[in-house]
């Protein structure tokens, strides 16, 4: 039987931890994603599958609790808003440094600084560009509805354990707290010792004499060593590339115009596809999944008869640089967004679109 349930995004990601068999979430609360521990308090997982739930005193130590748990080949996560990340970064690096699994949620809101708890997009370069040092990628996947925030936290965990890679679901205030009817996946065991022993032979689960110690580091003193580990980590970001982009395209087979967003922004372009289309403007709307893979070959197989393109963020511009390396020049390329919190109208964007790129 399905099992249905209204509920805010931040909660459906905690519902969705408990349900995919999450060994631990170690947070800091902050707004606009509070409700996701918030949730998980209510709902007592160790009594239930044994999950530990454990508020930390700070971003800092959440991620280096993670950094632990992942470690043991456990299914850990965290997350936060967009000061709380900032704070996260070194633990991040480190984590993709060691190639260690886990889950982090970031619900933006507007920057920079301390900001607003108004939803923005303004983490876009934080999170695919590598918002700690070194050449590192995190795998990001991007929600735009309450169903994707519960959906998403399993596939982020499939991947991260996949490649041995940090994933990110990069959310936004306006998705953490909208309401909507989310369909529920029935529960699945947490792993076994036995299970993650016989999954992940890299992890620190205890050394047996039939083999060599396991150490989960990112240090490297050697030079020429490091160089051949960090070429390791590109091939491995290269073959994420292939094969795991995912993007979703509305009205783009005969589209003369595309739309261009993610998240929550994807939503009020859809709206506004259906605007343009009522006054006789073919537009078409393509929503990266990913941001890291980014859908650059799903994007090029449109410019044939697409004229214009119009990216919308809640941010000054940021992935439209990536859509402009996509396009290489062959046609126009505008951003349209609004900054600080303040969230775009569907009728904003038809305006930007005529405005910018119709009409440009």
């Amino acid at each position: 039987m399905r099992e249905i349930r209204l509920m805010k995004g931040n909660e459906a990601i905690a519902e969705a931890a408990i349900r995919c068999g999450v060994d631990g979430y170690f947070g800091y609360p902050i707004t606009p994603q509070s409700e996701v521990m918030e949730t998980l308090m209510a709902e007592k997982p160790w009594e239930k599958t044994g999950m530990v739930v454990l508020q930390a005193e700070s971003e800092i130590a959440s991620i280096n609790m993670v950094y632990g748990g992942a470690g043991c080949g456990k299914k850990v996560m965290t997350s936060s808003s967009s000061p709380g990340v900032s704070l996260m970064q070194e633990g991040i690096t480190y984590l993709a440094g060691a190639e260690l699994p886990c889950v982090v949620v970031n619900v933006v809101r507007g920057g920079p600084g301390l900001g607003t708890i108004q939803p923005a997009q303004s983490d876009y370069f934080q999170a695919v560009k590598g918002g700690g040092h070194g050449d590192y990628k995190l795998i990001v996947l991007a929600p735009s509805s309450v169903q994707e925030m519960a959906d998403f936290v399993e596939l982020a965990f499939d991947l991260a354990f996949k490649y041995r890679n940090p994933a990110m679901i990069l959310s936004d205030g306006m998705i953490g707290q909208m309401m909507e009817k989310v369909e529920m996946k029935p529960f699945t065991p947490r792993w076994t010792d036995e299970e993650i022993t016989k999954m992940h032979p890299w992890a620190t689960t205890g050394k047996p004499a039939s083999r060599e110690r396991n150490i989960i580091t990112s240090v490297e003193l050697d030079a020429n060593a490091f160089e051949r580990f960090n070429h390791k980590l590109q091939a491995k970001y290269k073959q994420i590339e292939e094969n795991e982009v995912r993007s979703e395209m509305f009205e783009c087979e005969d589209a003369d115009y595309l739309l261009v967003a993610y998240g929550s922004s994807a939503r009020i372009c859809q709206k506004a596809v259906q605007i343009l289309r009522a006054k006789g403007i073919k537009v078409g709307l393509l929503r990266p999944i990913t941001l890291f893979p980014f859908p650059t070959k799903e994007i090029q197989a449109l410019l044939g008869h697409v004229k214009g393109i119009l990216w919308v963020e809640l941010s000054a511009g940021q992935m439209v640089e990536d859509v402009r390396l996509a396009v290489e020049g062959k046609v126009k390329v505008e951003h349209f967004g609004r900054l600080g919190g303040v969230v775009h109208s569907p009728e904003e964007v038809v305006e930007a679109m005529e405005s910018k790129i119709i009409g440009g």
